[in-house]
């Protein structure tokens, strides 16, 4: 299977960065995974909402040139649905099955998602309810590709 995420923004945080290449490591015996980090578009502290949604699609114009044709695309999304662990899993596998196994999961930057995005991605996942810095939901993104897989190739997994 080829996962890709497209995420707007860079990982400052150390601890972060590690937990994130521990899971790129974990995951390169299941998927061909490729992250790709985009530029977030520089703005002043005080801007106005204007400028803020002019931003967000110049993200999101950068976001969908970087989607390969053909992937089945995910997008994080507070309003999105949830999914449990067993349930990613199963719709990895459904996929597979189908012979379409390139997916590309969208993380957007501290502004969200423009509408564009939203309406070229195949479905809107959310990780929580509970809000999380686009950093972390990264991390918590690998960590469930990583159980999805684990759990499809018949391995233990925490529940």
């Amino acid at each position: 299977m080829q996962v890709q995420i497209i995420a707007v923004g860079k990982i400052k945080e150390k601890y972060l960065r590690e937990g994130i290449a521990e899971y790129e490591k974990r995951l390169r015996p299941y998927v061909n995974l490729q992250i790709l980090e985009l530029a977030e578009e520089k703005r002043h502290s005080s801007v106005s909402v204007s400028a803020e949604k002019a931003a967000t699609e110049k993200e999101g114009e950068r976001i969908l040139a970087a989607i390969p044709p053909g992937s089945f695309i995910i997008a994080l999304d507070v309003k999105g649905t949830g999914w449990s662990s067993v349930e990613l899993a199963e719709s990895f596998r459904q996929r597979e099955l189908a012979g379409k196994n390139q997916i590309t999961f969208v993380i957007g930057g501290d502004l969200g998602l423009s509408l564009a995005v939203l309406s070229r991605s195949d479905m809107r996942l959310s990780l929580s309810k509970m809000t999380f810095t686009h950093p972390m939901a990264r991390l918590l993104l690998l960590e469930q590709i990583y159980r999805a897989c684990r759990i499809n190739s018949g391995e233990p997994y925490h529940k």
